[in-house]
Order: C-alpha cells, then structure tokens, then sequence
C-alpha cells in the first residue's frame, strides 16, 4: 500500500524542487513499507537517516533559489524548514534511544506537514521562480 501518492497538484511548477519532492514521497512511502513490514531497528534507522539527509538537501536547495530570486518571502519559508528540521530530529533521537518513534502518529504527522507545506507554502513560489527564470 502506497503511504503517499504524488500528484499533479504538487507540482510548484519548478523541475528539480517537483524532483525533489517526488524523492520525499519516496522515502516517505519506504519507511511506511518496512514499518508495515517490520523491518528491523538498523533498516528503519537507515531510511530514517536517508529521510533527514535529503530532507536538509531539499531545503538548502529551495532555500538558494529564494536567495538568488531574492524572494520576500524566504525567511518565513525558511522558519518553516527549521522547525519541521527540528521535530524529525527530535523523532530521529527518540528513535535511537529505543523510543517507538515511528509510529502512525509520526507517518501521519510526516504526511500531513509534507503535504500541507507543498500546497500551502512551496506553490506559492514556483509562480516567482518562473517569472525569474526558473523552471
């Protein structure tokens, strides 16, 4: 079962950002496979790394076309990254301490914020990186 679906209204109309998000789902989607599939700590570990890893790829690289578009909106964009960086730090840390962090409580919060963030703040800049060139 997938955990997450891409779809058209995802698109901030902007290829490598579209790219990358499609990656997020992906790894999003794994770590729910080998939840689902009771994978071992070091499995849910890795992907969980790999999530975290692409996840700060992803927002340095939205967060250097906002500051060579000049965009007026990056620094609460960027507020928004560093508090979502934080929580799956936090779910991160808890995770290796023996915690049951990955929970359908932390894939659902994952979902949502993903979602949400995607159609309620990233296409609210695609229109601005096109109009600078960006597509």
């Amino acid at each position: 079962m997938t955990f997450m679906v891409w779809n058209d209204k995802l698109s901030v109309g902007v290829k490598a950002i579209d790219d990358d998000h499609k990656v997020l789902l992906g790894l999003a989607n794994k770590l729910w496979d080998s939840i689902t599939a009771e994978r071992g700590k070091q499995v849910l570990d890795d992907i969980l790394d790999e999530l975290v890893k692409y996840t700060t790829y992803h927002f340095e690289r939205e967060e250097q076309l906002f500051a060579y578009t000049s965009y007026p909106d990056a620094s609460e964009h960027k507020k928004q990254h560093d508090d979502l960086t934080k929580r799956v730090l936090e779910i991160q840390k808890r995770y290796r301490e023996g915690a049951p962090a990955l929970t359908l409580e932390v894939m659902n919060f994952l979902k949502d914020w993903l979602y949400d963030h995607i159609l309620r703040s990233d296409v609210r800049f695609g229109p601005y990186l096109n109009s600078k060139g960006i597509k």
